[in-house]
């Protein structure tokens, strides 16, 4: 709300917000992070909800602000290793796992460059549709696999220190243990910075393969 304060106050203005696919996923062990860390309740409808209204609001007082949404996959950060757990097994995020730089790039051509909403990874774009089209049998799915996932095979250390009361001190960045295995670059952000290109192809090569469909 600050920063919608100070938006108002300019000729134009965007603002860029994040979001997490763990909202569609609605990941299995993770139901505190949903509700305290990303605000998100139910299939992140409290944070999306708000969203809307307010560029309803905007477009009725006819505020030149543009609203982004930058739903974001499993990053490689640090919170997974100071975060309390009591699972036995070091945490991690569901891979595939993408470079904070990902996410980082995102965000800033979200806030510079008007859309709706910015989908990073397809991961974020198979929950996201998952939970749309098939909601009930995306929670069976993760209720089975959803642990697993979020669990490596190395035990934790019982006696860690964990940020739930305090800080964890120590020389963290923006990286975390992962970066032998996460990922630099996201197609989909490709395709959202080029979307009129991107849809070009799309129906320009849609045509062929069904012309060629019937030899294939």
């Amino acid at each position: 709300m600050p920063a919608l304060s100070c938006a108002k106050r300019r000729p134009v203005s965007r603002l860029a917000t994040t979001g997490s696919s763990v909202a569609d996923a609605k990941t299995a062990a993770r139901s505190s992070i949903k509700i305290f860390a990303l605000g998100e309740k139910e299939d992140g409808a409290t944070t999306r909800g708000f969203l809307g209204a307010l560029r309803s609001e905007l477009y009725h007082d006819k505020i030149n602000i543009t609203l982004t949404e930058v739903d974001l996959p499993a990053v490689n950060t640090p919170q997974f290793d100071w975060a309390r757990n009591k699972t036995g097994h070091r945490a991690q995020p569901v891979p595939p796992i993408y470079q904070s730089e990902v996410a980082a790039r995102a965000i800033y051509f979200g806030a510079f460059n008007p859309r709706r909403q910015i989908w990073v990874g397809f991961p974020t774009v198979k929950a996201i549709l998952a939970n749309r089209i098939a909601p009930g049998l995306l929670d069976r799915y993760l209720a089975k696999f959803g642990y697993t996932g979020q669990l490596s095979d190395q035990p934790s250390d019982p006696n860690a220190p964990g940020n739930l009361f305090e800080p964890v001190t120590g020389a963290y960045g923006a990286h975390g243990r992962f970066n032998d295995q996460a990922r630099t670059g996201s197609w989909e952000m490709v395709t959202s910075r080029h979307h009129i290109a991107a849809w070009a192809v799309a129906f320009v090569g849609w045509p062929s393969a069904l012309t060629c469909w019937p030899s294939c």
